[in-house]
């Protein structure tokens, strides 16, 4: 049953293609509606960029809400320790030090997760509502933010946090950026050899979906490099926001589909009680959920601060509206043990490719919002049709 929710039956693997085959047709009409300006290889970039951010995060939000769980804070979280990540770097360390950048990240880290910690011993063991929980830090975060900012922005931040946040100062160029795409497409061709070497299961939609990885990478790679750095031939290649983006998501999917704590989660979110009847420790499964959701906030702080190259009171603003979309867009059941590592990293950039075409088409931010509304409406309405169907 575990294998179920782990997402390796086909119905799994044909939802991914029906994601990928959507976040396709979506650029495809963002192409022909903006007049060639979508697939522009500067557009195409910062897409990737800003992407990263609500994908990081929705690889945790994937797991809390397989947990059965939900997190409405993390938007203020990231906003309140990116503040304090720009406060302690710009006002508080000297800037001349070695030091400077990696005890910011070190801090960012820890608050993070000490700020996720707080909220999963509240759930876990107050049994506190995730809801009530995450809608009070929600709350207080945003708060505390603004306080520690007192309503300024605060920048700039040094060279060496700012490479975390993508642009020319964060990309690593276009021969490196190749040796990455090889070696993706190598161990993507080392799966794919595997699996048409087994005879024991139906390969169809698994083969589809490594062919389908393989062209995303190279028509990636391809218009990362043909974005050039800002007086040079040179192109920018791969942004660093991506590869944080897939050491996260590499590290979440196998966590999830190996490890213990992984289908201690799944168990947890589709019966609670009958995970606690076989030894499951419940409470310390949904206390490691929020503490994981932390640090990946903290680390979304870092990639947003980095990019903008500033601290500032409104940052991640609405941003879980964005993740909790993204992830029931990629599958993950809100009645819990279900979901999809990869299909919400798919919904994050289906999310955030609305957006951005939008934008380019001139809609108003009022009139972006009623339509990526009707797009979580439609999203939530298919899992329940599926759910019914089973």
């Amino acid at each position: 049953m575990v294998v179920k929710f782990l997402g390796a039956d086909n119905n799994a693997r044909l939802r991914l293609l029906v994601l990928v085959a959507s976040l396709g047709v979506i650029w495809i009409i963002f192409q022909i509606s903006t007049g060639g300006l979508f697939f522009s290889p500067r557009n195409f970039y910062n897409l990737a960029v800003q992407s990263s951010v609500v994908a990081v995060l929705t690889v945790g939000m994937v797991i809390v809400i397989a947990s059965k769980n939900i997190d409405l804070s993390v938007g203020s979280l990231l906003g309140l320790v990116g503040m304090v990540v720009a406060v302690l770097q710009i006002r508080i360390l000297p800037p001349d030090v070695w030091w400077n950048t990696p005890l910011t990240l070190v801090v960012a880290i820890v608050l993070g997760a000490l700020l996720g910690l707080w909220q999963g011993f509240l759930v876990a063991y107050f049994k506190i509502p995730s809801f009530v929980v995450t809608l009070a830090g929600l709350l207080i975060f945003r708060g505390i933010s603004t306080e520690v900012s007192r309503g300024e922005t605060v920048t700039p931040f040094l060279d060496s946090f700012r490479i975390f946040g993508g642009g020319a100062k964060g990309s690593i160029g276009e021969s490196w950026s190749w040796i990455v795409a090889a070696i993706l497409v190598a161990g993507i061709t080392f799966t794919l050899i595997r699996t048409l070497a087994d005879k024991t299961e139906n390969k169809r939609f698994r083969i589809l979906s490594m062919l389908a990885a393989i062209i995303v990478v190279m028509f990636s790679i391809l218009m990362f490099n043909a974005y050039n750095v800002p007086r040079s031939d040179a192109g920018h290649g791969i942004p660093s926001t991506i590869l944080i983006l897939l050491f996260v998501g590499l590290i979440a999917s196998f966590g999830m589909a190996q490890t213990p704590i992984g289908k201690h989660i799944f168990a947890v979110g589709y019966d609670i009680e009958a995970a606690r009847l076989v030894g499951v420790p419940t409470r310390l499964v949904v206390l490691k959920v929020f503490v994981v959701m932390g640090v990946l906030c903290a680390i979304g702080a870092v990639i947003t601060t980095a990019r903008l190259n500033a601290g500032t009171a409104n940052l991640g603003t609405l941003l879980e509206l964005n993740v909790i979309a993204a992830a029931v867009i990629g599958g993950a059941s809100l009645n819990g043990g279900r979901g999809s590592i990869l299909g919400g990293i798919i919904g994050a950039f289906i999310i955030q490719s609305l957006d951005t075409g939008l934008v380019l088409m001139s809609v108003t931010s009022s009139m972006r919002q009623i339509l990526i509304g009707f797009v979580l409406l439609a999203a939530v309405w298919f899992d329940s049709v599926t759910i019914k169907s089973r």
